[in-house]
C-alpha cells in the first residue's frame, strides 16, 4: 500500500488553513486521523491524501494550491532528509539524495535525476501499476524542488523549463507567476530542466559530516518503516558494519535473521544484488568522507572496511576515474 509521511500531510493542512479553510475538518472528511500528525514516523495511505487534495481544491477554489504547499515546508518536513539536503555540497549532490531517498516522503512515485549535455533533468515518475497521486501532489513536489534551488542560488533563480503531465487548470495563470519559468502542460512526463553549471557549483552551506550523519538516520528510518524493502535494510546494516571490516553476504543475512539464499533472492526481486549494494554504499560514503578534510585517506580506508589503502584506491578509481587524493584536490580547488 502506497503511503506518504505524516509531516507532509501536516504541511498540506497548514496550507489549507492559510487559505481560510478548516484543514482538520477536511482531513477527517478524507478519512485521515489527525492524531497521526503527532507521530514523526506516522504515514497516511495515498488514497486518503489524494482525497484530501480533491477536497482542498474544491474548498479553496485555488488551482495552484499544490504549488503553495512549498512555502510551508520546514527543516523537519521530510525527516532527516531535509538536513542532508541542506548540508549537501552541491545541488547535484542534493538531488542525488532526493532520487535515492524519495521513498521517505512518498512511495507512490520515484524521483529520477539525469544528466543531459549541459543540463540536469529531474523527473517524477509514478510506479507502474500503482495508484495515481492527485495532480496537486506532483505540483507540490515540483514547487518544493524549485524553492529549494532558490533557497541556495537566490530567489531569482529559475529552471530552464518545467514539463507537467497534467492539463492546464482553469485560472492557472498562477503557475507561471509562482514558478517563474516556461511551463509545458500535457507533457509526456513531469520534468524540471536545470542548467548544469548551477547544479555543480559548490554551496556555502556544505557540511559533509552533517550530511553523512543524517543520511544514516534516513537509511535506518527507511529500514524500520519498510520491512519489505530489503535493500534499505541491507544498506543500514552495511553502514553499521563496514568500520569493522567488509561484511560478507552471510554476515548481513545473519544480522537480518534470514538465510543467504533468501537474502539473495529478495534482493534480486528488487533488481539489485548484495555486491552492487555494498559497492554503492561504499562509494557514497567515500565521497562524503573525502569532502571532510578531517578524515585522512588511511582513515577512510578503515571506515569503509577495505583491507588496505591500495584496495580502496583501486575501487575509487573504478568509481570516479581518479585516485582519492586527486579527487579530493579537485574538490578543494572548486
Amino acid at each position: 500500500m502506497a503511503t506518504s509521511l505524516s509531516s507532509w500531510a501536516r504541511t498540506i493542512r497548514r496550507t489549507i488553513d492559510a487559505a481560510g479553510c478548516d484543514g482538520e475538518r477536511l482531513m477527517r472528511e478524507a478519512g485521515m486521523d489527525p492524531r497521526v500528525l503527532e507521530d514523526p514516523h506516522g504515514r497516511y495511505p495515498l488514497e486518503q491524501t489524494t482525497r484530501l487534495w480533491r477536497l482542498a481544491v474544491d474548498a479553496t477554489g485555488d488551482p495552484c494550491l499544490g504549488l503553495r504547499v512549498a512555502s510551508g515546508v520546514t527543516h523537519t518536513t521530510f525527516h532527516a532528509l531535509s538536513y542532508s539536503l541542506l548540508a549537501s555540497a552541491t545541488l547535484k549532490e542534493a538531488f542525488g539524495r532526493i532520487a535515492r531517498y524519495f521513498r521517505i516522503a512518498s512511495d507512490a512515485a520515484d524521483t529520477h535525476f539525469e544528466a543531459h549535455g549541459d543540463e540536469y533533468h529531474v523527473l517524477i515518475r509514478m510506479r507502474p501499476g500503482g495508484p495515481q497521486p492527485a495532480p496537486e501532489a506532483i505540483d507540490a513536489f515540483l514547487s518544493v524542488y524549485v524553492r529549494m534551488c532558490r533557497s541556495v542560488l537566490g530567489r531569482d533563480y529559475a529552471p530552464r523549463r518545467i514539463e507537467m503531465r497534467r492539463s492546464r487548470p482553469a485560472g492557472g495563470e498562477c503557475f507561471e507567476r509562482i514558478l517563474r519559468a516556461p511551463i509545458v502542460f500535457g507533457a509526456p512526463e513531469n520534468r524540471l530542466v536545470f542548467d548544469r553549471e548551477s547544479f555543480e557549483r559548490r554551496l556555502d552551506s556544505a557540511n559533509p559530516e552533517l550530511a553523512r550523519h543524517n543520511d544514516a538516520i534516513v537509511v535506518r528510518h527507511l529500514a524500520r518503516i519498510d520491512r519489505d524493502h530489503i535493500g534499505a535494510r541491507v544498506e543500514a546494516a552495511l553502514i553499521e558494519r563496514l568500520p569493522q571490516g567488509e561484511p560478507s553476504q552471510e554476515d548481513i543475512a545473519q544480522q537480518l535473521a534470514m538465510s543467504p539464499r533468501s537474502l539473495q533472492r529478495r534482493l534480486a526481486d528488487e533488481g539489485c544484488s548484495y555486491k552492487a549494494l555494498l559497492d554503492r554504499t561504499r562509494r557514497e560514503l567515500a565521497l562524503s568522507y573525502l569532502r571532510d578534510a578531517r578524515h585522512s585517506v588511511c582513515e577512510i580506508t578503515y571506515l569503509l572496511g577495505f583491507s588496505d589503502t591500495s584496495s580502496f584506491t583501486r575501487a575509487f578509481r573504478r568509481w570516479t576515474g581518479r585516485t582519492p587524493t586527486a579527487w579530493r584536490a579537485t574538490q578543494a580547488d572548486a
